[in-house]
């Protein structure tokens, strides 16, 4: 009996509590895709989040590279902590949609040799990345072209829908703010189809991500073609921001002549879509007003 007592007295000085292990704590900083490219630049002076960090962020999350947050104390050196799921239900199935943003984190951290660990409880976006502030240049009147493939693998070309006008949604399944506004996107295209207008989803995830898209699809009851693969160089060309949704309407002539970030407001997109068509309704009378008097004034010379 006292050997039993003896061994159970070491095994609990031996190994301490779990707790001691894990302590909760209260993070902030900044989240990045990888250390390879936090580690590119000094980033007291460099900052890290443009539009050309986010889209390599695309490749090192698909690539299966851990996701960081990087928290900077008051010498602006870094401490990296790998993102763990814990209690908070991230709203994609990866950390991309964070990355280059600044948050808090509520948690418990961990070590295993000279890596460093955090298990997220709780998520606070506290400021958006870099590039969501950098000037974007004023595109209203540029032409400018999309192509991409459709959930069956086609090419689709947005200047194949010259003649009508576009409506294009730039969105993911993992944005929550996107599917608030499907059911208006919807809304557009039953009311100003046979007007000819058309919306066209450009989503962020790629053929991998089909049956995932698919299934959004039919939860959202989309009812308008959805294309694969959007980038953030995609949307900057729109004049968008990095920042997840984004929209544009492209005229007949295939000319951006609006956009809004974030969530769309369905009845600005319907005035705008109201003003767009009375002006194309205009331009066709005036045409066939001028198409008359070309073809009396032809009638009237003399053969």
């Amino acid at each position: 009996m006292k050997s039993l007592l003896l061994s159970l007295f070491i095994l609990f000085a031996v190994a301490p509590p779990c707790a001691a292990q894990s302590q909760p704590v209260k993070l902030e900083g900044q989240v990045v895709c990888c250390e390879d490219c936090w580690a590119r630049a000094d980033r007291r002076t460099v900052p890290f989040g443009t539009r050309a960090d986010l889209e390599k962020a695309k490749e090192c999350v698909a690539g299966g590279d851990p996701t960081l947050l990087a928290v900077l104390n008051e010498g602006g050196e870094a401490t990296l902590y790998e993102l763990e799921d814990g209690k908070y239900k991230r709203p994609g199935k990866d950390w991309l949609g964070f990355v280059g943003k600044r948050v808090e984190v509520a948690g418990r951290v961990r070590a295993k040799g000279d890596k460093r660990f955090v298990k997220v409880d709780a998520l606070k976006v506290v400021a958006d990345a870099p590039a969501a502030t950098e000037q974007l240049p004023n595109v209203v009147g540029n032409e400018a072209e999309l192509v991409l493939k459709d959930l069956f693998g086609v090419e689709q070309k947005l200047s194949a829908l010259r003649g009508r006008v576009v409506v294009l949604n730039f969105w993911a399944t993992y944005c929550a703010p996107c599917r608030k506004e499907m059911p208006d996107l919807a809304a557009i295209q039953n009311q100003y189809a046979a007007l000819g207008v058309q919306v066209v989803g450009a989503s962020a995830e790629g053929p991998e991500d089909q049956q995932k898209v698919l299934q959004f699809v039919r939860e959202t009851k989309v009812n308008f073609p959805v294309w694969l693969g959007a980038t953030v160089a995609d949307m900057a060309r729109f004049g968008l921001g990095p920042d997840l949704p984004g929209t544009a309407i492209v005229g007949r002539d295939g000319k951006i002549v609006w956009l809004t970030r974030g969530v769309v407001n369905e009845a600005d997109l319907k005035r705008q879509l109201d003003t767009l068509l009375a002006q194309v309704a205009r331009e066709a009378s005036e045409e066939r007003a001028s198409a008359k008097v070309r073809a009396r004034d032809a009638s009237s010379v003399p053969s």
